[in-house]
């Protein structure tokens, strides 16, 4: 499914919601309600699997390159995955699968692991993640290492 932009320029501050239903052609995404139904929940026709929450000073999404880019205060929040991150950029590269976060990036999982780098590339179809850190100085990352095998009785 090709990515569907308003041709229009900026799509708005905060509160954009992706449905991260990631295909070999990119995601779809929408708007969020800010009304409640008659229960009381917020945008109530967008199922919960799969969003992913973008908070930013200011959002653009491009039609023709297919990019969407957040800057100023990034927090990216995906649920399913139990992780946060913060970032002064974040854009998505949707012909490529590819999320970039820049500047002061920190990616935390409910778990505990963590990341800080000054640039973090997320591969989407490859599932992998590069690491940069500002010059001169290095990533940090926080992790849980565990034996998958029992340990020796004494």
């Amino acid at each position: 499914m090709p990515l569907k932009l308003p041709r229009s320029g900026p799509i708005g501050i905060a509160a954009l919601v992706l449905i991260a239903l990631h295909s070999g052609l990119g995601w779809r995404y929408e708007r969020a309600n800010a009304q409640t139904d008659a229960k009381g929940s917020a945008a109530s026709a967008l199922t919960n699997a799969g969003l992913v929450s973008i908070e930013s000073d200011l959002q653009k999404a491009d039609n023709v390159t297919g990019v969407i880019t957040a800057t100023g205060n990034v927090r990216i929040v995906y649920p399913d995955q139990r992780v946060v991150a913060t970032a002064r950029q974040a854009q998505y590269f949707s012909r490529e699968a590819r999320i970039v976060l820049k500047g002061d990036v920190d990616v935390i999982q409910s778990d505990g692991k963590s990341l800080r780098a000054e640039r973090v590339t997320v591969l989407l179809d490859s599932k992998r993640v590069v690491a940069e850190p500002r010059a001169g100085e290095q990533v940090v990352s926080t992790m849980r290492l565990e034996s998958s095998s029992p340990s020796p009785m004494p």
